[in-house]
């Protein structure tokens, strides 16, 4: 399944094509309506791609692309701030958001996604931990479990 921005990208090539024939918007909605289905953009928008690619709207370019929109940037998922996170979980796995986020400089949400989504951390007992088993600790697991297995074997066989 195509993304939804591939997807209006591939639409706005089809009215450009379409528009560039001469065929009116009405004629191109119908006929991208059978194709695209559900997916297919809507009338209106069809009608203003069609002005823009034939030059009678003010924003007269042959773009199909969107923008970039203005806006702040997004300053918080630097490497600097990602390593001093880290940094302070793997000093103090008992850390919070709120210390993290005035250490670093950056707001608690943004410390939260880094940690969560970013770094793969999660909370296990008031403690950040990875998500993901190190080789060690799966060896560490096999041993436990294996001496476990042996000891209900002995009580089970007594």
């Amino acid at each position: 399944m195509a993304t939804s921005n591939y997807l209006l990208i591939k639409q706005r090539s089809v009215i450009e094509f379409l528009a560039a024939e001469g065929c009116s918007a009405e004629n191109i909605h119908a006929r991208m309506k059978t194709v695209y289905g559900k997916m297919c953009i809507s009338d209106c928008a069809v009608r203003k791609w069609v002005r823009i690619f034939k030059g009678e709207h003010p924003r007269a370019e042959t773009i199909l692309r969107d923008r970039k929109r203005s806006g702040r940037p997004l300053s918080a998922l630097v490497t600097a701030h990602r390593e001093k996170v880290d940094c302070m979980i793997k000093a103090n796995r008992r850390v919070k958001h709120k210390e993290i986020a005035n250490a670093v400089g950056i707001s608690k949400e943004r410390v939260h996604h880094i940690v969560t989504t970013v770094l793969g951390y999660r909370k296990v007992s008031a403690r950040w931990v990875p998500r993901q088993l190190t080789v060690e600790m799966k060896a560490q697991r096999k041993d436990i479990c294996t001496q476990l297995l042996e000891l209900s074997t002995v009580f089970i066989l007594a």
